[in-house]
């Protein structure tokens, strides 16, 4: 998901006169984004600078280094807060010996909304937008709050387009956004909960994200470590779908959404793939719990949050006041 963005967000820099082929482009990244820019980078013929996380392992530092990417990946560390607050700083050290690099700000950037346009335009296409669900992890904020603003567009649009006497297309409200997070995060105000194994990074947060938009989500689930392994678990046993912790955490939610109303079409947002994950995850499989034994805990506020897995109406509030 994350090489879309990328892509369109490299493509509008240059066309728009802010870097040039040949310049240098940092961030910071857990690992996908890393990926996704040294792609976009090598395409446009640009250097890429990486800031990465503990997370990153040996196959992503050899495709980033097959790409010509470099790669600074901070010392071990158990603390997620940690871990980001050490990168944010080095971006900055960096920054002042290089002010001609351009850093890319994945964080705080909306530009990184843009390439999710054609990929909500497909999904328009493909399952229109009269009761659909969109369930993916919160991370940055751009791929699931993209993908709602452009579907509730869409939806907007044909119904102001409507002229009388027409069948009107599906009503704004008709795209629900459900976000899935990490205990630990403070994007939605969980951070004075914790998991005892890791906090997937790639969905959640310990620093404030600027391109998160609290008020596109509906509904929020917080998903543990052992919760999304069991996810990610079952969704190679009963799909045959590799992937990692972030995509096990929103198929999950998906799946119970799904089941609480089974009038909609729900889509979820399947990131990553699970290789980086075989070790930490996948070895682990016996330990899965069948999901027919899991079900969320329902809460009316973050003060409810309780592990291994809670859901909250979010009724699209702006801003969450333990966040704040």
């Amino acid at each position: 998901m994350k090489v879309v963005s990328a892509l369109a967000a490299v493509r509008h820099l240059l066309d728009t006169g802010v870097v040039r082929r040949g310049d240098t482009l940092l961030d910071s990244s857990s690992g996908i984004y890393a990926y996704a820019l040294a792609l976009a980078c090598h395409r446009h013929g640009m250097h890429c600078h990486v800031v990465g996380s503990t997370t990153v392992d040996k196959t992503l530092r050899t495709q980033l280094a097959v790409l010509g990417a470099t790669l600074e990946q901070m010392e071990p560390c158990d603390d997620l807060k940690l871990d980001q607050k050490r990168r944010v700083e080095r971006i900055h050290e960096i920054l002042a010996a290089h002010p001609e690099y351009h850093w890319m700000r994945q964080y705080h950037d909306d530009i990184h909304y843009l390439g999710y346009r054609a990929i909500a335009d497909r999904i328009r296409e493909e399952t229109g937008t009269d009761r659909l669900t969109v369930v993916g992890g919160v991370g940055s904020g751009a791929s699931t709050g993209a993908l709602a603003r452009y579907l509730r567009d869409a939806s907007d649009n044909a119904r102001n387009s409507c002229p009388p006497g027409c069948q009107a297309g599906a009503a704004p409200t008709d795209v629900e956004l459900v976000g899935v997070q990490p205990y630990g995060s403070l994007t939605f105000g969980a951070q004075h909960t914790s998991d005892p194994e890791i906090i997937i990074a790639g969905i959640g947060s310990s620093i404030p994200f600027g391109n998160v938009s609290h008020e596109l989500y509906d509904t929020l689930h917080w998903i543990s470590f052992d919760a999304a392994l069991s996810g990610a678990v079952d969704l190679l046993r009963r799909h045959a779908v590799f992937a990692g912790l972030s995509t096990g955490a929103a198929y999950l939610a998906a799946r119970h959404e799904h089941d609480r109303a089974l009038e909609r079409t729900v889509l979820f947002i399947a990131p990553d793939t699970g290789h980086r994950y075989t070790d930490t995850v996948y070895t682990r499989h016996r330990e899965a719990t069948p999901l027919a034994h899991l079900t969320p805990r329902d809460i009316a506020d973050q003060t409810e949050l309780a592990l291994p897995w809670s859901r909250m109406p979010w009724n699209r509030t702006p801003t969450s006041p333990l966040t704040a």
